[in-house]
């Protein structure tokens, strides 16, 4: 933990109303201001009790504070060396090592997540017997997606029409074997707006569920892969089109200590920045946009996005309330913090209903996850799509 980071904290409490467990349990070591006074704390020579270690395992690490915060204290950077931390130093309870262990031997590893594809639609049915073994088996079982077909990509999509640049494209893990389709929609969109996109063999987790829970060997291991697939690609700019990867990806100096030789752009920045080419066809459906923390508020990407449904003919963007709060979703948060996590989606939820959108539209598979359960919890339900899916319908001039 840096002393110089903690102490750009002036404790004005800007952050307190941004953080969503402050507003959920209103406590002092809960918020932002309250966890960098616990940093402190250790930094000065009290060691991490399992109290200490609680009110940081409660942050979502959503970033909300990063952008309330007047005096630009990376709260960011801090969470991530508190976390780190605390993985170090801190023995856990046996039941929750081995939780994590399952989590972290899984989900950042495709061919793994890939063996689970077949029983997915066993998990609500399971779901009563796995929450007695564990809440976040549970939660685990709750959230399980009902994933479409696998779709294999070509390494190489070419441009529709003149060439107007050339792209590298992530897959990623979660997206990559439960939401093939966003990957799918994404490679055309790109190409019907001229570029060739290059997706090379070999891609595996981009390190983000890894570095945002402290567990930074993993983290770099996996990221030094990813560095060394797309270097070996040859491509200049990287597109994401999952905010907690890309969020990740952006930092890869700092983990890396050395610039992985490429740019990453968000699928959305990426297109903002290219401009329009292909003709956008009417899609007449009213959507809500939901602001997903790594995008808004770790990346800063918030108006491209509107931008870009903006375009669309016919199409009607309503916003949903308390947009800046956490869906809960938060990486593994709602798999380690299934209460917490429970009661930031039920919120959301609402707040997503409220708009009377035929359509969610988020752009990170765990937002999507997170509010479509929190949605069938509370007896309703909405179509969630990628901004990809969206404006690939309206390129190609099919229903979404």
């Amino acid at each position: 933990m840096d002393p110089e980071l903690i102490d750009d904290c002036v404790h004005c409490g800007f952050c307190l109303p941004s953080c969503p467990t402050y507003v959920l349990w209103g406590e002092e070591m809960d918020s932002p201001r309250g966890r960098i006074h616990l940093m402190g704390q250790h930094v000065g020579g009290t060691p991490v009790t399992p109290e200490m270690a609680g009110h940081f395992d409660a942050c979502l690490g959503c970033m909300a504070c990063v952008t309330a915060c007047p005096s630009g204290v990376r709260y960011d950077r801090l969470i991530e060396q508190t976390r780190a931390e605390v993985e170090r130093v801190h023995v856990r309870e046996p039941r929750e090592r081995a939780v994590r262990g399952l989590v972290f031997s899984l989900f950042p590893y495709p061919r793994r997540l890939r063996l689970l594809r077949p029983g997915l639609g066993l998990a609500e049915r399971m779901r009563p017997f796995l929450e007695r073994v564990h809440p976040s088996l549970g939660a685990m079982a709750a959230l399980a997606p009902r994933p479409g077909p696998r779709q294999r990509l070509p390494r190489l999509v070419r441009a529709r029409g003149p060439r107007r640049a050339v792209v590298g494209m992530l897959t990623g893990c979660v997206q990559g074997e439960f939401f093939p389709q966003v990957n799918a929609a994404t490679a055309r969109v790109l190409a019907l707006e001229g570029c060739d996109v290059v997706i090379p063999a070999g891609q595996g987790c981009c390190g983000a569920l890894s570095v945002h829970s402290g567990r930074a060997d993993q983290a770099r291991r996996l990221a030094r892969r990813t560095v060394a697939v797309f270097r070996r690609a040859g491509v200049r700019t990287v597109v994401v089109n999952a905010a907690g990867c890309g969020s990740s990806m952006k930092e890869y100096g700092e983990l890396l200590g050395a610039d992985p030789g490429f740019r990453v752009v968000d699928l959305s920045e990426f297109l903002a920045e290219l401009g329009p080419a292909a003709t956008r066809h009417p899609l007449p459906l009213t959507v809500a946009y939901h602001d997903a923390c790594h995008l808004a508020h770790a990346q800063g990407v918030r108006a491209q996005p509107r931008a870009l449904l903006a375009q669309i003919p016919e199409l009607e963007v309503r916003e949903v309330p308390e947009a800046a709060i956490c869906c809960g979703s938060a990486g593994t948060y709602n798999i380690f913090q299934p209460e917490a996590a429970r009661d930031l989606g039920d919120r959301k939820a609402e707040g997503v209903a409220a708009t009377g959108a035929e359509v969610l539209v988020s752009a990170n598979p765990g937002c999507t996850m997170q509010i479509a359960a929190a949605m069938r919890r509370a007896g309703g339900s909405i179509r969630v799509a990628h901004t990809a899916e969206v404006l690939d319908a309206s390129l190609r001039g099919v229903s979404l």
